[in-house]
Parts: structure tokens; C-alpha cells; sequence
């Protein structure tokens, strides 16, 4: 899993001849990065040929058997996960299948 690194300043006091300054020390910290699901929604206007022919152009690695199984869960069960990683590329693949007309919730972050 890919960690996120953020750096934080710890301020310390630290006693200076006719003053006090203020010291920053770097504190390390890790955390997981945050994942987006791409969730399609089911509708009455695309076809199931539609769906997968977008999920094969945009999902990276989406081989026909999983983008068929994908779109019949959209039709059966209302909605499906077809994707989830990191924001940005959870963005642009929101992003191309709701270009190519699919019905798509809003990115879910998990």
C-alpha cells in the first residue's frame, strides 16, 4: 500500500542572549494514501455492450470477462465499483466514463 509522507514542524523554545527564538523541529509521519472508489450507477440508457466497451477503454487492466461481470452488477444490483486508487486517477476515470454518458455516483473515498 502506498504511504503518504508529511512533515510537520514541532516548534520548540530555545533560549537566545536577549531573547527567545523559536526553534522547528521535523516531526515524521506516515499515513496511508487515501483511496477513491469509482462507483458506475445504473440506468435506463446504456447498454450493457456500452458499458463494458467504456470500461475496457478507460479502466487500466479491464479484461472483458470483468467489465461484463461489472456491468451486470450495475443492472442487478444498481451500482457497481469499477475502480478505486489514488484521487487523481479515481478523478480522470470518474471523469472519461461520465464523458462517455455513464451514470456515475460521486467519488466515494475508502
Amino acid at each position: 500500500m502506498a504511504m503518504v509522507r508529511l512533515f510537520f514542524a514541532n516548534p520548540r523554545a530555545v533560549a537566545a542572549p536577549g531573547r527567545a527564538a523559536t526553534v522547528l523541529e521535523p516531526v515524521r509521519l506516515q499515513q496511508p494514501y487515501p483511496h477513491f472508489k469509482v462507483v458506475v450507477l445504473d440506468d435506463d440508457v446504456n447498454t450493457y455492450q456500452h458499458v463494458v466497451a467504456c470500461l475496457m477503454t478507460y479502466i487500466p487492466g479491464m479484461q472483458p470477462d470483468r467489465a461484463w461481470a461489472l456491468a451486470k452488477r450495475i443492472d442487478t444490483e444498481g451500482s457497481a465499483v469499477v475502480w478505486s486508487g489514488p484521487q487523481e486517477q479515481a478523478e480522470l476515470y470518474h471523469q472519461q466514463l461520465a464523458a462517455e454518458g455513464l451514470t456515475m455516483a460521486p467519488l466515494e473515498r475508502g
